[in-house]
């Protein structure tokens, strides 16, 4: 008896040491309103979770205590206590009107930015953001730069389009990692237990015999699709009048119904548009009425004003009609961007797709046209909503984004990646970062933070240094093999179809 009495105090000791605990709560606003999709870092394990549609939260834990971070989008940051025998319920507080005003957000970190004069480029009737050039960056100060990795490609395409017309190029349409990043350079799959690869090499270079590049090449893990979560799509097409033109509609058109094409039954489409009014077109129908999805697209027609601001609320709220959980949820809106109803300005949108963003719903921008185009609204809404930006000057390049390309636009592997890397001081004097510009309001915000962007499946990022050895690094002006690490790099990021994990390279 009294050996069975000791069994059974040390199975009830092994089981208090190596058990799995359950941390179970919910998360509301100042109106009792449910929270979905806020960032819940667990402080025992440093892994990221995220609150349900409904605003609740179930977390397996070895720790029957143990206490949490949550952070939101417009709302105050909140640390608390959790126990494993108590249901947690917190109330999150918006932030100030002043603080909750969302800030402009970095593309990359850099320090003492001299704002060089600029001019302003007007081409027709189209708008950019006014950039600002990465400069030098002494290493012995600021070792550490960091930037944000996404999958933008709208700028190779738009050039492409300026040169063939023969026409000056703005210099503010020119963003260097997206003409590089276009061609999926190099691209090596990363092992089967990782969600990336990390490469690096370096070169002479070309304009600067005392300096040489460095080349991080970032390669993403393709998914197998025949076991990629069901897609929940909604096409939100622009039918107004300022979408009449061959390059416009038309185009939207075929690029759409290609897409279609490549559905699964599994996937589900929906059709919001806007021209005059704005209305669901065609109710959530499944990939396997391919027939009926094409007929709906091709009887569309362009009139109208542009309702941009109510047709995009609208789609989110179709997308979260039919949200399908752990599924591929995203809005597909394809426009010139010339938004003349309701909301207009860069900053009102960044603010409403801000708020939509929380539902766990991506956006992605297909932007067409010309004289009229606005590449800053496309811009600023892929990037808020999660999503990509992609520009379709004719059909070889729709062909290119929507079907040869469909997994890297359309299917995320993570999101919110970003690459720190911290140099050498006694290898690399100085560094600068070619591309990777950010707008001239972000940088000249002291408030401004990075934003870390989104990978789709199979795609290869490349960034590139331009740096100086130091004296006692010189034999790198050889190229020759270093025998101490040039910098260290870490990439950050959160899976976006295995929620609840967080990786740091």
């Amino acid at each position: 008896m009294k050996y069975l009495v000791t069994n059974i105090i040390l199975l009830f000791l092994i089981l208090d040491c190596s058990g799995q605990y359950y941390l179970r709560g919910e998360i509301k606003d100042e109106k009792n309103e449910y929270l979905q999709n806020v960032k819940i870092l667990l402080h025992s394990d440093k892994l990221l979770y995220h609150s349900g549609t409904s605003g609740g939260f179930g977390i397996s834990s070895n720790q029957r205590k143990d206490s949490i971070t949550l952070n939101l989008d417009g709302y105050e940051t909140v640390t608390v206590g959790i126990s494993s025998d108590k249901y947690l319920e917190v109330n999150m507080k918006p932030l100030s009107s002043n603080a909750s005003k969302n800030r402009p957000k970095l593309i990359s970190i850099t320090k003492d930015p001299k704002l060089s004069s600029k001019y302003s480029w007007f081409v027709s009737d189209e708008s950019y953001f006014s950039l600002v050039e990465n400069e030098v960056v002494n290493t012995e100060k600021y070792p550490n730069t960091g930037f944000s990795l996404n999958i933008n490609k709208a700028s190779y395409s738009n050039i492409r389009r300026f040169l063939a017309m023969k026409s000056v190029v703005p210099p503010d349409a020119v963003r260097l990692e997206e003409l590089l990043n276009y061609f999926n350079l190099n691209y090596k799959e990363p092992d089967k237990t990782d969600f990336f690869k990390v490469e690096s090499q370096f070169s002479a270079c070309p304009w600067d015999a005392e300096k040489r590049l460095m080349y991080l090449n970032v390669n993403a893990r393709k998914l197998d699709m025949d076991k990629v979560p069901p897609s929940n799509l909604v096409f939100l097409i622009d039918a107004s009048g300022s979408m009449d033109l061959p390059n416009r509609l038309p185009l939207v058109k075929a690029a759409f119904q290609m897409l279609v094409k490549n559905l699964r039954p599994i996937d589900t489409v929906s059709i919001v548009i806007y021209g005059g009014t704005v209305a669901v077109w065609m109710q959530p129908t499944s990939g396997a009425e391919k027939q009926k999805i094409i007929q709906s697209i091709e009887e569309l027609t362009a009139s109208g004003d542009t309702p941009g601001e109510s047709a995009i609320r609208l789609a989110y709220q179709v997308a979260k009609n039919t949200f399908i959980r752990n599924g591929n949820n995203r809005v597909i809106l394809a426009t010139d961007g010339d938004f003349n109803v309701g909301e207009t300005t860069e900053k009102a949108l960044e603010d409403m797709i801000t708020r939509e963003r929380q539902s766990g719903v991506y956006l992605t921008c297909l932007g067409v046209g010309m004289g009229n185009f606005k590449d800053s609204k496309l811009e600023t809404l892929a990037k808020r909503g999660n999503g990509n930006y992609a520009y379709l000057d004719d059909i070889r390049e729709a062909e290119k984004v929507l079907v040869k390309e469909v997994t890297q636009t359309f299917y995320a592997v993570a999101d919110d990646v970003f690459l720190n890397v911290q140099f050498n001081p006694t290898l690399v004097k100085d560094y600068r970062l070619i591309g990777f510009d950010n707008k001239r309001d972000a940088i000249a915000d002291s408030t401004g933070a990075l934003e870390g962007g989104e990978i789709g499946s199979g795609n290869s990022v490349l960034a590139i240094f331009e740096f100086t050895p130091t004296v006692t690094n010189d034999s790198i002006l050889g190229l020759s093999t270093l025998k101490t690490p040039l910098a260290e790099v870490n990439l950050r990021y959160t899976p976006s179809y295995t929620k609840g994990e967080k990786h740091l390279f």
